[in-house]
């Protein structure tokens, strides 16, 4: 059996970095090969939402074991790397969170740094790119940035978490979004309860 397409995974500047966090850690146990490129208002996002400031911190936070078999990690400014190429094959790409700086330069093609090139790669080749956007509230240009990504066949999927499932705590709204992130990238995974299954003995 051939071995699976890894899946591209872009950390900007908005606010989320706990989505990000667990979003990695989850394809890690999942055995899913990760390529991994974190901006630079990426990394200070890290540091002040999950404490996270340096690589070894953020391996240690998602899975120490499967981080050195599953995740390769590119400097966002390499434009000639990997992820830029179209004939480099991905199964779609992941930026969580996204900001409204990386959605407008998506959506206007400017393809500046790597994870932009990489997204502008992942529509080009019809692959799934889910943009997991933090912002609040919303501009006109937002939205019609949005909209624009959306008839280019992005799936823009904010980071905003049910409450159907009676949340216990943080990390249960963390999940839920993360849980959508992955049904889109068609990854299986056990966070949280799906509507209409059955509620767990002690909820």
């Amino acid at each position: 059996m051939s071995e699976r397409a890894p899946i591209v995974v872009a950390i900007t500047g908005a606010s989320g970095a706990p989505y990000a966090v667990r979003l990695v850690e989850a394809l890690v146990r999942a055995e899913e090969r990760v390529w991994l490129m974190i901006s630079s208002h990426g990394w200070r996002l890290l540091q002040m939402e999950s404490g996270i400031g340096s690589l070894q911190e953020l391996r240690e936070r998602t899975n120490p074991h499967g981080w050195d078999t599953y995740v390769t990690l590119y400097d966002a400014e390499d434009r000639g790397a990997a992820p830029a190429s179209g004939s480099a094959r991905t199964r779609g790409m992941i930026i969580c969170p996204c900001s409204m700086g990386t959605l407008a330069a998506l959506a206007a093609g400017t393809s500046r740094s790597l994870v932009e090139r990489a997204g502008d790669v992942t529509l080009k080749e019809r692959r799934p790119l889910i943009l997991v956007v933090r912002e609040t509230p919303l501009s006109v240009i937002h939205l019609e940035n949005m909209l624009r990504l959306t008839r280019a066949g992005a799936i823009v999927l904010p980071a905003a978490p049910g409450f159907y499932n009676a949340p216990r705590d943080i990390t249960d709204l963390v999940d839920f979004v993360v849980a959508r992130v992955l049904d889109h990238i068609d990854v299986d995974h056990s966070l949280g309860k799906r509507w209409g299954a059955e509620p767990d003995g002690d909820a």
